[in-house]
């Protein structure tokens, strides 16, 4: 639809795009065709028109002088940023004439699709770019670099992407936010929580690795030793059942493992669970009292502790606790690590799997990316990146940046910025941003769907995903109906999905209506799970079946050397990952990047606070402005946000990342990697 655009001044409705649980309802303030403001939409049920700096400092971002508006190809050395502009035409006959020779060559999987979800729009992600893919039989991507590892925990043992109702949340009287700096990742649970706090005296506790802005704003803020968030978890559960602090009845009726769960964890004594966790053993029963003493309590699970080599088993063991205590029966009791499962739409049909002739075509897991451009054989030959910044977002970082110099691989970019991973494209595609796209939207966290109409022109020449890859199509001469469907029947067809009840009266035509539909809600209990038995899952075979542990478990974090720190890699407030990392507004908001370390760390070391440091291990180095004080415990550090890289800066923190996998789901292992600190 161009109704919005084709009003050049007004507020209109939209949504926003960005990979956070939030996705709040907007209004874009428009003067002669241009977004000159924008604003959250007072009237959304949920996020109530509050929204964060990141978004309101948008239209800098979108209206930036130095965004893509036509089509390029190189012209200097790869990683240079030398282009000349070139048409559409000659863009899409480079690219499809390039990969007919590689196929011919050395066959379709000899060509890598490389995306994420740098736009949360179901089109723009997972749309007519799997479609294309799947027709010409790409190598696969298993995009699994940000919640793989925490969503098949948490589904060992709740069946699915499946929690508490958010909004249900200003019923609870403790809330635990467990590894995830909400204030900065997820703020309308925060104002959700605040609400609880004001309203039913709710205590909030925060257990992290790092003093952030969440840990600031606690009743009781919990340090924790990188990776040992299940041992905590377990010694909790060691002192509800030896206090008798369990729902019996709920765990008869609704659980299975329950006997099993008490006799197991009876090893996971206070004592020993402080030695691993670095949390004091008085700690550990004040917080397990008041776990089991307080109801309606609610655990908000977070994305930092699934990325670890042990995450998978984090998030399953942090699940069960609400099911000792009856939680998920009482209004605003139980937890939310995800919630994508009550909004699921038909995948089937969007992406269309079918179309793929070759069901055994081989997969890379994007955390992987470096090692597979160095050494998968048969080799990689072409990559298209699009929605994502693997120079800087990928673990290894040196090895994806050395894997993109090859000469031999063909790189094509669709991207709104000149990104640190554009600079070693052939060819660059001029990206849209959501706000001049036809997209639906479904949140991981709350339950609305939403609606994005475009609001203005395109940037310059540039494309939508939907609109590129129909090109593509084209030069490719795939003439099948899936390449021929508007936005409009996309979006109508993928909710039009009979297996999940929940989306029934949510069509095409109500979201244009209403801009928001809330799914068609109910308790998960009582209710059957999408688990084998039907119920919470405490003993689960099919972990025992794939080579886990069939119960909670603390497995230690894999050895990755003597060096002395853990290092955590943590997001930062005015970034997402590395969007708005080359936006002057955003980088003025969040100053500097910094590694935070202990004071007794950096007494040891000879190191001042402000100083510049060297931080390295044997995949890289960086150097970096400390803070020190009390933010992290003795023998972590951390920094928050992945820096744009600069010249004659050393900043890109993802250097230093192991690209190993999680024990479940290939996840990432960000924040299980050491490093040493030293004055530069």
């Amino acid at each position: 639809m161009t109704f919005y655009i084709n009003q050049p001044d007004g507020v209109f409705p939209s949504v926003c795009s960005l990979d956070c649980p939030d996705q709040c309802g907007l209004l874009i303030h428009k003067e002669n065709g241009k977004i000159v403001k924008v604003e959250g939409d007072p009237n959304h049920p949920v996020t109530k028109g509050n929204i964060c700096n990141k978004v309101r400092n948008m239209p800098a971002r979108i209206h930036d002088e130095n965004r893509l508006k036509y089509p390029m190809k190189r012209t200097g050395a790869k990683g240079e940023g030398l282009f000349e502009r070139i048409s559409w035409e000659e863009a899409i006959q480079t690219i499809t004439s390039r990969w007919k020779e590689l196929i011919d060559s050395d066959g379709p999987e000899s060509i890598l699709p490389y995306s994420f979800y740098g736009n949360m729009g179901n089109l723009t992600a997972e749309g007519m770019d799997r479609r294309f893919f799947h027709r010409l039989g790409a190598t696969r991507l298993d995009r699994t670099i940000c919640s793989a590892a925490g969503g098949v925990g948490y589904q060992y043992t709740m069946g699915g992407s499946y929690g508490i109702d958010p909004e249900d949340t200003i019923h609870s009287k403790l809330i635990i936010f467990w590894g995830i700096n909400a204030v900065s990742t997820n703020m309308h649970q925060i104002a959700l929580a605040q609400q609880a706090r004001k309203q039913n005296g709710a205590k909030i506790v925060v257990i992290d690795v790092h003093k952030n802005q969440t840990a600031k704003f606690a009743d009781w803020f919990i340090p924790i030793i990188p990776g040992t968030d299940s041992a905590l978890a377990l010694g909790m559960m060691h002192i509800l059942y030896k206090e008798n602090m369990v729902d019996n009845a709920f765990l008869k009726e609704y659980t299975v493992g329950y006997e099993e769960l008490r006799d197991h964890v009876v090893q996971y004594d206070p004592e020993t669970v402080s030695k691993i966790t670095g949390v004091p053993v008085d700690d550990i029963y004040t917080l397990a009292r008041m776990y089991g003493g307080t109801s309606p309590s609610y655990i908000r699970i977070g994305n930092g502790p699934q990325h670890h080599d042990n995450g998978g088993m984090c998030i399953r063991t942090i699940s069960c606790l609400p099911a000792l205590t009856g939680q998920w029966l009482v209004k605003g009791g139980g937890a939310i690590k995800g919630n994508s499962g009550y909004l699921a739409h038909d995948a089937h049909y969007l992406q269309r799997p079918d179309l793929l002739k070759n069901k055994k075509t081989r997969r890379v897991n994007m955390n992987r990316i470096g090692e597979a451009l160095l050494a998968l054989d048969p080799p990689i030959k072409s990559l298209y990146i699009y929605s994502s910044n693997p120079a800087v977002v990928a673990p290894e970082g040196n090895k994806v940046r050395k894997g993109l110099l090859h000469e031999d691989l063909f790189v094509v970019v669709h991207d709104l910025f000149l990104t640190e991973t554009a600079k070693y494209a052939d060819i660059i595609l001029p990206a849209t941003s959501s706000y001049e796209n036809t997209d639906f939207y479904t949140s991981y966290w709350h339950h609305y769907v939403q609606i994005q109409q475009p609001v203005i022109e395109p940037c310059g020449e540039s494309k939508s995903n939907v609109d590129v890859f129909k090109l593509l199509a084209k030069g490719m001469g795939y003439h099948e109906s899936a390449f021929e469907e508007t936005e409009a029947e996309m979006i109508a067809k993928s909710l039009d999905y009979s297996r999940n009840p929940y989306l029934e009266g949510i069509t095409y035509e109500s979201l244009v209506e209403k801009q928001y539909v809330k799914a068609n809600m109910k308790p998960l209990f009582p209710g059957r799970l999408k688990t084998p038995s039907g119920k919470i899952e405490l003993y689960s075979k099919v972990m025992e079946k794939a080579g886990h542990p069939p119960l909670p478990t603390y497995i230690p974090l894999q050895d990755d050397g003597d060096l002395p720190f853990l290092f955590i890699p943590a997001p930062n407030h005015s970034f997402l990952n590395s969007t708005f990392s080359n936006n002057e507004k955003h980088r003025g908001l969040e100053k500097e990047p910094l590694l935070h370390m202990n004071v007794a760390d950096a007494v040891e070391r000879d190191i001042q606070d402000g100083e510049i440091v060297r931080v390295w291990n044997h995949r890289g180095e960086c150097e970096l402005k400390v803070s020190v004080g009390e933010n992290v415990l003795p023998g972590v550090a951390a920094t928050q946000g992945l820096w744009q890289h600069l010249d004659g800066t050393k900043q890109l923190v993802n250097t230093l990342t192991p690209d190993r996998l999680s024990d479940m789901g290939g996840g990432a292992v960000f924040f299980s990697g050491r490093v040493n600190i030293a004055k530069r």
